[in-house]
């Protein structure tokens, strides 16, 4: 048990849009023997799509919309992987997967260097004390100066940093990276494809010259004594207690520099780390499985309208066919074909273990945040919905695809896409988004998933809001002055949707006694 714990890494790959975080996925998954040639994002001579966007609107737009979870073995060790969505849009999505992971890895263009959708990620990260590794992307076009970005991470991500490769030149001129951690020099003919060898020199010697010019070895060795001066040595246990960032140079489209990250990662990276239930601390190596779900995706598979909850498995051994206790209904389940995932294709496993997510099929008994248990009641906690920012009324457009649509729409809004909210004074149904692209996701899933076809119709509102009191005649008196702009959640739970930013602050210094909450989770 010990062992398959300690070779178990589980990690997210994290980035603003753009920067590659997709094509670093596919590289790892090329490494990891898990597929034979690297599809592409976007590109028109490589016919094969990215393994990790496999939902046909992520073929379409070239973006990721949804997190894919990746299992692969890699030398000794088992790495599980979570490519997540950039897009702001999405970010929900991926602050949820941060809650599943023991360490990210941030991926920075070179050229634009920190961006505003990084900076959001990277204080969840700091919040829950996740060790990052930061790859500086896309080294084979003209970039900044690599002594300006770690300048920039350290300032704006908050945390120290410290090279572990270097690279020679940048752009035209890229000829490839100097590994400090191994004490190797790789140098790299561009192939989007396969990988190219690598070279042992002395950093002193003539071969450098050789290999790459005197101008650019004289250029490394300087760089190289100024990185030794000013950064500290690397130390493991730091960069695990998330005080220190390593820093990786490459190109992941053209495979610089991907395999010595990985490398690197797979070495120095924590195996699964303790869990915090509301009830006590959770330790991987306890016989007794725990775990959580963090995650639900409906129609993996479109030909069979079934939706697939995602199992973070905490401690203990998960074995199939094994009863355990679903906390929240008090119920005992079984499942007979949990599965672990290839993005899309999946396989039946008989066991997993701490650190491994596993697909639970769902027929509508979970919920985000549901705790499953040997027996005992524990609730993990993290995983909030946030109060969404923009809105719209949903209307079917089909009046004999009603059943279909309710559907679609109870589906989606469990895999907490977006919210719904249905309106008291109205029962018309809400549907509230952090982005604006969260609208033609759903609409076009709807369409092309459930058959379902809906239409948005405009509603002006600034914020909801999830209320509770322990003064009930107060709490009476509010809902019935705020009629029209009550609502329920899915949950049943009263919400309250203000139309301006006054008429919330108004609410709350008129009712001393009500608490109004911004996330669903309190």
């Amino acid at each position: 048990m010990a062992n398959e714990i300690e070779r178990r890494r589980t990690f997210a790959i994290i980035s603003h849009p753009d920067a590659g975080k997709t094509t670093l996925t596919e590289k790892f998954l090329l490494f990891g023997g898990q597929i034979q040639v690297a599809g592409a994002v976007k590109s028109n001579k490589i016919r094969k799509t990215a393994t990790s966007d496999w939902m046909d609107i992520e073929k379409q737009r070239g973006i990721s919309v949804s997190t894919s979870v990746m299992e692969f073995d890699y030398k000794d060790y088992k790495v599980n992987i979570l490519d997540t969505p950039g897009h702001q849009d999405f970010a929900e999505d991926t602050y949820r997967t941060l809650t599943a992971v023991d360490s990210a890895i941030i991926v920075v263009d070179s050229a634009k260097g920190v961006e505003t959708q990084t900076r959001k990620l990277m204080s969840v990260c700091r919040m829950r004390n996740t060790p990052v590794i930061i790859f500086i992307n896309k080294m084979d076009r003209e970039g900044r100066d690599p002594f300006d970005l770690l300048d920039e991470l350290e300032d704006e991500l908050e945390i120290k940093v410290r090279p572990l490769s270097w690279p020679i030149n940048q752009g035209v001129k890229f000829k490839g990276v100097y590994n400090i951690y191994e004490n190797k020099l790789d140098l790299f003919t561009p192939d989007k494809q396969r990988v190219t060898e690598k070279v042992e020199v002395d950093i002193n010697s003539e071969e450098l010259d050789k290999h790459v010019g005197e101008q650019d070895a004289g250029k490394l060795r300087e760089d190289l004594e100024l990185v030794e001066g000013v950064y500290p040595e690397f130390n493991v246990e730091d960069y695990r207690k998330g005080m220190v960032a390593p820093v990786f140079f490459g190109s992941a489209l053209n495979n610089f520099g991907v395999q010595e990250l990985l490398n690197c990662f797979v070495e120095i990276a924590p195996s699964p780390r303790p869990t915090k239930a509301v009830e006590r601390i959770v330790e991987p190596e306890e016989k007794k499985f725990t775990g959580f779900i963090f995650k639900i995706t409906a129609n993996i598979d479109p030909n069979h309208r079934s939706c697939i909850a995602f199992c973070k498995v905490c401690s203990g051994k998960f074995e199939r066919n094994k009863p355990y206790l679903h906390v929240r209904m008090g119920k005992t389940v079984r499942f007979s074909s949990p599965t672990q995932f290839m993005a899309q294709r999946k396989s039946t496993i008989e066991e997993a273990y701490p650190g491994d997510i596993v697909g639970l099929p769902d027929n509508g008994i979970f919920k985000i945040g549901d705790t499953l248990t040997d027996g005992e009641q524990l609730h993990f906690r993290g995983l909030p919905s946030f109060s969404p920012e923009m809105f719209k009324y949903i209307e079917n457009d089909d009046p004999m695809k009603s059943k279909q649509l309710n559907k679609g729409i109870d589906q989606l809004m469990d895999e907490g896409v977006a919210q719904m909210f249905i309106n008291q004074f109205n029962g018309r149904k809400i549907i509230g988004t952090v982005g604006q692209l969260q609208f033609e996701v759903i609409q076009y899933r709807l369409e092309n998933e459930y058959n379902a076809k809906c239409r948005w119709e405009p509603v002006h509102l600034y914020k909801a809001c999830w209320i509770e009191s322990d003064d009930e005649e107060e709490l009476e008196n509010f809902k019935k002055r705020k009629y029209q702009y009550m609502a329920k959640d899915k949950d049943g739970r009263d919400v309250f949707l203000a139309d301006s930013g006054y008429v919330l602050s108004m609410a709350q210094e008129d009712f001393k006694n009500i608490k109004f909450h911004f996330t669903s989770e309190f």
